[in-house]
């Protein structure tokens, strides 16, 4: 299976049975919340988003190989782990870089949306999913 079946997959499956063999040891990762290095790390923020988080979504709009470097655009959505449980969405695009062993070794998500804009959602349910994207399935 190439690395874009295995990413699909993942995304599919998200956030359970995570294939992290693709992941180079000390893989970097950034969003707008956080910045590390490493798989181990990886795994712990994986394991939070499934921990706290309710009924945890991935969806896949778009996957683009161009050499080294895969683009994916998706939808996380999340429920909150308040008592009035709104739905968290969040649209954005993730950059993935390829090592030389073909090992993803740096992993760079982006927003379409604001950290306030997330912020908000915990409290006043919205949706700042573009209607227009749909998940590939």
């Amino acid at each position: 299976m190439n690395i874009l079946e295995i990413l699909k997959t993942d995304y599919q499956n998200f956030p359970k049975h995570q294939t992290f063999s693709i992941y180079a040891s000390d893989v970097y990762f950034r969003d707008p919340l956080s910045q590390f290095r490493g798989i181990d790390r990886y795994r712990q923020m994986i394991g939070f988003l499934d921990f706290w988080f309710g009924h945890p979504q991935l969806d896949l709009h778009d996957m683009e190989r161009t050499g080294n470097q895969i683009r994916t655009e998706w939808t996380l959505s999340l429920t909150t782990p308040f008592p009035w449980k709104n739905r968290i969405t969040i649209p954005g695009w993730s950059e993935l870089q390829l090592n030389e062993q073909g090992l993803i070794c740096s992993h760079i998500d982006y927003w379409r949306c604001s950290r306030w804009d997330v912020v908000k959602q915990y409290f006043i349910p919205t949706t700042v999913r573009p209607s227009s994207e749909k998940p590939i399935k």
